[in-house]
């Protein structure tokens, strides 16, 4: 993530002003440039878009700005129940832009949900959610402006199937870059696999995706989505890494909206598909999305103390102690799969270690040090994954954060050891993250007061949460057997 803000970024501003803001301006854009079809998308409760298109003629008049659009709620995940199920979709003028997949001339907006009776915002949009978060922040006067910087890490195969059935189940992935691959008649097999746990920054021809990740990195930056590099990761198997330059919050979950789907429909042009998936590959490096973020007042980083501890201020050490003391339930949302957990295992490289370092990536929190300048200065929190809704992750994050400000919540000292190296008492003093999807759950149920100030989450949110991960993912997962279960125990 950029830790200054250059000429570039302001040259980048200039660009982007030239994006329609308003429906006057859309409508312009719309006719300027020979837009053919409307393309409203929209996010589920668990974290994938969702989209609909319409004739471009029908976004020139003004019903649909008044009026919105309807859609059915109750075929949407975490959304209404049938008898309840109208709802309304208001787009947002601000986030049109051509799509960068679409052959036919295409204009995307993301859109707000409302109730069509009440006419009131959605409670359970998780758009909305990160709307509201944004503005309580202001309503503290802690600060008025955050901004976050994911760095949400993938993978790119070649190949995936898996099935389950009453009498069998079974997952196959393939990559012509996997480890598994150095003996296979490929006619011919070229080598060049790297080994496991050696994919981060070989350059081709062992990276077989420099070309691919230029591409999606040149796709983003047309619609708006400002990428600083791309490199390829830690797993021996097609695991890369894009980094977005930092934003707001809002904004910055909108982008990684887009960075999801722009990664997904360029590898599926060049027959090949992504995954956000934290923990696909066994014995290798999962994917995570460490998060960085900071709280600014009148264009002053809140977080920067010259003669403070990694060069950070007091506010930011209570900022670290809300996260630190909420962990656990701030990951029912920011890892939010039972995958999720086969990547956060305490004794390997996942951070599951709940203290704070400068430099220290064995720490939940870290404080980077690449720069000195008091607008570089921020928190990484390394626990979520890319599986997570970022619209939900961010905000809960933000209240965790607010919440250890508000109570001045110390999170103690630095640890700047290795934690993988610590024994006996100084070891058993140090709280690690949930072992499981239940656990964090489990934990949201008990920790959850700190989501609901300023409205930002509702009751109802956190109740269909609950409901919706332990009935459709923890049960359907602990139902079915698992294919290794047959290795450990058919022959008893």
């Amino acid at each position: 993530m950029t830790t200054l803000v250059t000429e570039r970024d302001r040259e980048e501003e200039v660009v982007d002003a030239t994006r329609p803001t308003t429906p006057d301006e859309v409508k312009r854009f719309v006719q300027k440039n020979k837009i053919q079809v409307i393309d409203f998308k929209f996010n589920d409760l668990p974290g994938l878009w969702q989209h609909f298109s319409v004739p471009a003629q029908e976004l020139l008049g003004d019903g649909i700005w008044n009026d919105g659009i309807g859609f059915d709620g109750s075929s949407i995940r975490g959304f209404q129940k049938i008898q309840e199920s109208d709802m309304i979709l208001m787009p947002d003028p601000t986030t049109a832009v051509l799509d960068p997949i679409c052959q036919t001339p295409t204009l995307s907006i993301i859109c707000n949900i409302f109730d069509p009776v009440t006419k009131e915002p959605y409670s359970r949009d998780p758009r909305y959610i990160a709307q509201k978060a944004e503005e309580y922040l202001k309503k503290t006067k802690i600060g008025n402006q955050s901004y976050w910087g994911p760095e949400a890490e993938f993978f790119i195969f070649d190949d995936i199937r898996f099935d389950q059935g009453e009498n069998f189940g079974y997952y196959y992935i393939d990559s012509v870059e996997g480890d598994w691959n150095t003996g296979r008649d490929e006619k011919p097999n070229l080598g060049y696999k790297p080994r496991y746990k050696e994919g981060y920054f070989p350059v081709p021809p062992h990276d077989t995706l420099q070309e691919i990740r230029s591409e999606i990195m040149l796709t983003l930056r047309k619609v708006g989505v400002p990428v600083e590099c791309h490199h390829h990761e830690v797993a021996t198997a097609g695991q890369c890494e894009i980094d977005i330059r930092y934003s707001p919050l809002v904004r910055m979950a909108d982008n990684l909206m887009m960075y999801k789907y722009v990664i997904k429909n360029v590898a599926r042009k060049h027959n090949k598909v992504a995954t956000f998936m934290p923990k696909p590959i066994f014995k290798d490096n999962g994917s995570g999305m460490h998060v960085h973020s900071s709280i600014w007042k009148d264009n002053t980083n809140l977080f920067y103390d010259g003669k403070g501890y990694a060069l950070i201020s007091e506010t930011c050490k209570y900022y670290i102690g809300g996260l630190l003391k909420h962990a656990a339930s701030i990951l029912a949302f920011g890892a939010p799969t039972t995958n999720s957990y086969k990547r956060l295992v305490p004794g390997y490289e996942a951070p599951v270690n709940l203290v704070y370092s400068a430099r220290n990536r064995s720490a939940a929190c870290r404080i980077p040090m690449y720069s000195t300048a008091p607008a570089a200065k921020r928190v990484e929190f390394r626990c979520p994954d890319p599986s997570c809704n970022p619209y939900l992750t961010f905000a809960a994050m933000m209240m965790a954060g607010l919440d250890g400000i508000q109570n001045k919540i110390d999170p103690g000292q630095a640890v700047d050891k290795n934690i993988y190296e610590l024994e006996g008492n100084e070891k058993a003093k140090i709280k690690t993250v949930p072992g499981s999807l239940e656990e964090a759950l489990d934990a949201l149920e008990k920790d959850h007061d700190y989501l609901l100030k300023g409205d930002v989450f509702t009751k109802d949110v956190i109740d269909i949460w609950l409901q919706y991960k332990r009935e459709m993912e923890i049960d359907a997962v602990r139902l079915r057997p698992h294919p290794h279960e047959f290795y450990l125990y058919f022959d008893i």
